[in-house]
């Protein structure tokens, strides 16, 4: 879905430009309207998945792993049952007893103290550093590339923003969404592992390429797909995406 987020965002903003025409273009102060709106629509999709995200049950396997609750967990797996198209209809016992190990700060450092379960972490915390490095620095300077191969160079402000707003739209629709797609549709029978190591393989070789024919390739972006598996314990899975995307952060 990010990737229709981002197409959205470029939508949203050549919608609110387009609207906006007639005040601009008597004064170009009123394109202040222009960008806070645009930053206000944002919230409105933000709103609605945590709506659903606050509401939606938490998977059986999060339920007894990190909360201990067996019986929510039955109701949780009934649920999903009588929600998709199941023949066979399973009953679920909650007489065992189950000892959850529960999850604390104290396990967490005890857990990825160890090498075999710490390299991990530091693996996907790199990688996710690195790559936004390289991809976020052509990714949030559309508009530069954009300008230098001549499609934005104009001294009207909102032309120029026009421009740069149609731009990223046809960015988005010929490489993001259609990189997002493949890996969908690829992703269970390539597997999760793969693809993550075939796209920092060829991420590595493409920006190599660029760096040393630079001039030549600025009007291109060269991201095509990726993905992050499930490596993680369930009751550090949301610590560890989190430690690894603030990593990321820091490239970005």
């Amino acid at each position: 879905m990010q990737g229709f987020g981002i197409l959205f965002a470029g939508v949203v903003s050549l919608v609110t430009l387009l609207a906006f025409r007639p005040l601009i273009l008597s004064n170009s102060q009123n394109l202040d309207y222009v960008w806070r709106i645009i930053i206000g629509v944002g919230i409105i999709p933000a709103t609605i998945a945590l709506y659903f995200r606050l509401t939606i049950p938490e998977t059986p396997r999060f339920t007894i792993d990190v909360q201990g609750n067996v019986d929510k967990a039955a109701h949780n797996i009934k649920f999903a049952l009588e929600q998709g198209k199941y023949i066979e209809k399973y009953e679920i016992e909650s007489e065992y007893r189950i000892v959850i190990q529960k999850a604390t700060w104290k396990d967490f450092i005890h857990h990825f103290g160890q090498w075999e379960n710490g390299k991990v972490l530091l693996g996907t915390s790199v990688t996710w550093f690195t790559h936004d490095v390289a991809y976020y620095g052509i990714g949030i300077n559309n508009a530069i590339i954009l300008e230098a191969i001549g499609y934005v160079k104009t001294e009207d402000a909102y032309q120029s923003l026009f421009n740069i707003s149609v731009g990223n739209i046809v960015i988005t629709l010929m490489g993001t969404i259609p990189g997002y797609w493949f890996t969908v549709f690829l992703v269970d029978s390539l597997g999760r592992k793969y693809i993550q190591l075939q796209g920092f393989a060829l991420l590595t070789i493409i920006f190599i390429i660029m760096g040393l024919v630079i001039k030549k390739l600025l009007q291109n972006q060269f991201q095509f797909f990726q993905n992050f598996g499930e490596v993680f314990p369930t009751r550090y899975r949301s610590t560890c995406h989190g430690i690894s995307a603030a990593s990321g952060k820091l490239g970005l």
